[in-house]
């Protein structure tokens, strides 16, 4: 019986086939020798008005470009880079973030360095595609060049791991572009990756962690011994101004520089562009965590005496405009184990953002922010005496970032938990974490916790115990998204709601099952029809359709009661047992996903590739009314689960 629902599912969808299938974007890849030993693969993608293809290395938000090498012998990959198009950038309010995408026409370019006379390279491009009501499931490009090995026919469909269980992968009668790869003559490109991000957000992100670097135990107390000794060293008050000015510009050169260097080792946006991969992820997380751990005072994040001990040494002997940088360097060299956490978390954040000027850009902000205070007391030497003085609450703003370190941490280790189905960190267990967070950090405050370097909390200032209130008070916020409560303000950190273990919160519906099989069974068992949700992570109109129609109470009520709701999710990127290689309309495509099943089974089953796309069937897989789309018209969607019903 399960083959025979399946079988009426597939034979009916069919009668759809022809009038929904989108294809919006064109691309053509090619490959072109650009010099000795250099070459490049170039995705040149023509885009419909009022569509957007989105740009490389965006994290927790649509769809990123990205390309996935299967063979890559004989050479190196580069960064994919962007020609030939004007990337946007845009803040979605859906993803809480900004998202970048470009219209009409965009080349991508993966560049590679031979190491081979006869390299042999394989694999697939990857994108994302939406207009202002639907969005695509992730769009694969197959490439090959050279002497690939073909382990399987290029027409041949393979049976031994079904597309669905009970179905054997067949044709799409809907026309498809086929891919058109071309070996052509030596040529050269002009490549770009400046995107267009928001570098005014990045600066200040960058001013922020400086003011904070500053207040910390390694550099505030320096600030009055460096000042008063430019001021005192020389009897012309003139020439001690100008050697703190300086001292200062000395710390932005030495920061930027920093920020350029990483640029130049890693490529324009290769923090980026490994940035929904799990290794990067990971990484990210555990480095986050151990800066977290080192506020806390559970060891100490410092680079070697022997290195300040040397540069201070000549900086004594040089003298000069030379002797104030190498004491610049020092400071530098001295305050790391406070600064360093603040920038790799700067580092972090800002590489994800895909743009080349990124860690540049964040550097300077925070460098003119540190070293800002030299410049001030320089000139107006009066200040220090109404400086607050060093104290015990220095140690205090490193354990409040080393919570909020600990916190975004987990941020990373989501994406890859996510974006892989490893199924380790569920929206419950992320809220939970962050709300024990929270009330740690609230009983820190207020003096009931206290750490390795912490004087003892005699008296709670207006101050401490104000944060420790909106520390409180953020926690309890939390507790109702524990039993499925949207939680919007952190929506943009927090896994999505289909990840939600259970669910109390009756203006929400959630998936009883992301499996089509099981929902067949379920409808059965309760007596009920299926509504089947093709969805995606990245979609921005299923956010949209999840928080305006399906919220609703009426909706809501109707789809938890009279059906089985089934979520098939064609961005899910974990891993079949063994890829699929099935016959679309004459073009071999490869299945490699769960997501990719999915997707076939909507477009050959449906004749349809867009998301959200909402179908009523019955547990023998007859359709009971016609598909439907994005639409936040929730007398309409009403109508269509009535008329479900009816039928």
């Amino acid at each position: 019986m399960k083959k025979l629902s399946l079988f009426l599912l597939f034979c009916v969808g069919t009668l759809f086939a022809s009038a929904q299938i989108v294809e919006p974007v064109k691309c053509t890849t090619s490959y072109v020798t650009t010099g000795e030993g250099k070459a490049e693969i170039r995705f040149a993608l023509t885009i419909d008005d009022g569509w957007h293809v989105y740009s490389t290395g965006i994290t927790g938000g649509p769809i990123t470009a990205a390309v996935t090498f299967e063979t890559l012998e004989g050479a190196e990959a580069g960064t994919l880079t962007f020609t030939d198009g004007e990337e946007q950038n845009h803040f979605d309010a859906m993803f809480n973030m900004d998202v970048r995408y470009f219209e009409h026409r965009v080349t991508f370019v993966q560049p590679l360095t031979l190491t081979s006379d006869a390299p042999s390279v394989s694999g697939y491009f990857q994108y994302g595609a939406c207009n202002d009501q639907n969005c695509l499931p992730p769009t694969n490009e197959d490439f090959s060049f050279g002497s690939v090995p073909q382990s399987v026919p290029a027409t041949a469909v393979v049976p031994s791991a079904p597309l669905v269980p009970g179905m054997t992968p067949t044709s799409n009668p809907s026309s498809q572009t086929p891919n058109q790869f071309h070996l052509l003559q030596e040529g050269t490109v002009e490549a770009s990756a400046s995107g267009q991000g928001s570098l005014w957000g990045i600066f200040l992100a960058g001013v922020l962690g400086g003011l904070l670097a500053l207040v910390t135990p390694c550099v505030w107390p320096i600030i009055p011994m460096t000042v008063s000794f430019f001021l005192k060293r020389s009897k012309d008050k003139r020439r001690g101004r100008r050697d703190a000015y300086l001292y200062g510009a000395s710390i932005v050169v030495i920061y930027v520089l920093l920020g350029l260097l990483i640029t130049l080792i890693f490529g324009a946006s290769a923090l980026n562009a490994l940035s929904t991969a799990a290794i990067p992820n990971l990484f990210f997380f555990l480095l986050l965590l151990v800066f977290g751990f080192s506020f806390l005072g559970a060891f100490e994040l410092t680079l070697p005496s022997s290195w300040s001990t040397s540069v201070d040494g000549k900086a004594e002997k040089a003298g000069g405009v030379l002797g104030i940088f190498l004491m610049a360097f020092t400071l530098t060299l001295v305050s790391f184990s406070c600064t360093g956490p603040i920038i790799g978390f700067l580092l972090v954040e800002v590489g994800t953002t895909g743009n080349i000027l990124g860690p540049t850009i964040g550097m300077l902000g925070f460098s003119l922010a540190l070293a800002l205070p030299f410049t001030l007391f320089a000139i107006f030497p009066a200040w220090l005496k109404s400086a607050p003085k060093s104290g015990g609450w220095m140690n205090t703003v490193k354990v409040v970032l080393a919570f909020v370190e600990i916190a975004f941490s987990l941020k990373f280790l989501s994406v890859a938990d996510l974006a892989y189905g490893w199924g380790i960190l569920s929206r419950p267990t992320f809220l939970a974490l962050w709300i024990v967070l929270a009330l740690l950090l609230g009983c820190y405050l207020l003096g009931w916790i206290r750490f390795k370097h912490d004087d003892e909390v005699r008296h709670v200032s207006v101050t401490r115990f104000s944060l420790a209130v909106i520390s409180f008070a953020f926690a309890l916020y939390m507790v109702p998204g524990l039993w499925g409560a949207p939680c919007k303000a952190i929506s943009a950190f927090a896994p999505p709601l289909t990840t939600q273990d259970f669910n109390l919160y009756d203006k929400t519906v959630h998936a009883q099952t992301n499996d089509y099989d099981e929902a067949v069974q379920m409808a059965r068992q309760q007596g009920r029809p299926i509504m089947i949700d093709f969805s995606g992570y990245g979609c921005v109109n299923c956010r949209k359709m999840e928080q305006s129609v399906l919220s609703d109470t009426r909706v809501a009520d109707i789809i938890n009661n009279r059906y089985v709701l089934v979520t098939l999710i064609v961005d899910d990127k974990t891993a079949l047992p063994s890829p699929i290689r099935v016959d679309e309309n004459g073009k071999t495509v490869t299945l490699r996903t769960v997501g990719d099943k999915w997707s076939y089974l909507q477009r050959s089953r449906f004749g349809a590739n867009a998301q959200p796309f909402y179908v009523l069937v019955d547990a023998d897989g007859n359709l009971l009314t016609a598909p439907r789309s994005y639409d936040e018209d929730v007398p309409a969607f009403l109508n269509f689960l009535q008329q479900g019903l009816k039928k």
